[in-house]
């Protein structure tokens, strides 16, 4: 399963996503204004990547279940 291209791309959308997470979460704990907006961009990225990550997902489900 590791030499599979698609299974490759799936655990890469994975990672953008908690790294996409972890920038706003660290955005946010600074407190000031422009960080809150700063983190809401990244917290609204994150929920795109996530979408597509599970688009992925279940097409991996799809072709290889």
């Amino acid at each position: 399963m590791i030499n599979d291209p698609l299974f490759i791309v799936v655990a890469l959308a994975c990672l953008v996503v908690v790294a996409i997470l972890f920038l706003g979460i660290n955005s946010f704990r600074k407190g000031t204004a422009e960080s809150a907006k700063q983190s809401n961009k990244f917290m609204q990225a994150r929920i795109i990547a996530q979408f597509v990550a599970v688009i992925l997902i279940v097409l991996f489900v799809v072709l290889r279940g």
